[in-house]
């Protein structure tokens, strides 16, 4: 009696650890809710009545993002490349971002790959709602890839790409306006304006343009 009760609560011991690890699967394999803005956009970010067109570069008012967030379980992947300071300090203005926000928040550090693109292609692989990338050596890459993935939005801080398709939204500043090799910038490189309050206002701004569907875009934020 007592081997059969021990054989049946073996049993029963080994099944609950397959469901249990059956569902202890990656929580982004399931079906995420469209992302939504949560608060609405200032009336300084755009002129009223304008709708930008793609590639247009639009200087919005300071704060008039402010008020904007995304909705709950809002899925992003932060690429990097670089350990200048300022990669590392864009870096960690999204981190704090996803931390303030509650934002369900993935890095991949596109250098370990050998290959930039190998990274990107990583990055899109977790299908997230938006890729927020950082470092200038991701800019040529970035526009290959970008260009052939019209389905996933790319938020580009302290560099733009050249000819953006209309996934792709940047924020640019005084000192942080790389377009990529061969590309004419809009100001000297400054690698001192990448300070910590420029490049959380950055975050910000760019990431309540995507949530608003303005993508395609240059933010200016001087």
């Amino acid at each position: 009696m007592r081997a059969r009760q021990h054989s049946t609560l073996l049993g029963v011991g080994v099944l609950t650890t397959a469901l249990l690890t059956g569902c202890a699967g990656d929580p982004w394999d399931a079906p995420n809710p469209e992302p939504s803005a949560v608060g609405a956009l200032g009336s300084g970010f755009l002129e009223p009545s304008t709708t930008p067109t793609p590639e247009a570069t639009v200087v919005p008012e300071a704060g008039s993002w402010d008020d904007v967030r995304p909705s709950r379980g809002y899925r992003v992947v932060l690429l990097h490349a670089g350990d200048d300071p300022a990669t590392s300090t864009v870096t960690a203005a999204v981190e704090q971002w996803a931390q303030d926000e509650d934002v369900d928040l993935r890095t991949v550090d596109a250098d370990e790959d050998g290959d930039l693109v190998a990274g990107i292609v990583r990055a899109l692989e977790l299908a997230p709602d938006l890729v927020v990338t950082a470092g200038n050596a991701l800019v040529d890459p970035l526009a290959v890839v970008s260009a052939n993935h019209l389905d996933q939005d790319f938020l580009v801080v302290g560099a733009e790409v050249g000819e953006p398709t209309y996934n792709v939204t940047a924020v640019s500043w005084t000192g942080a306006s790389f377009r990529g090799t061969g590309n004419g910038a809009a100001s000297e490189y400054d690698a001192g304006s990448f300070t910590p309050e420029r490049c959380a206002a950055a975050v910000r701004a760019g990431a309540a343009a995507v949530l608003h569907d303005l993508t395609g875009i240059v933010l200016w934020i001087d």
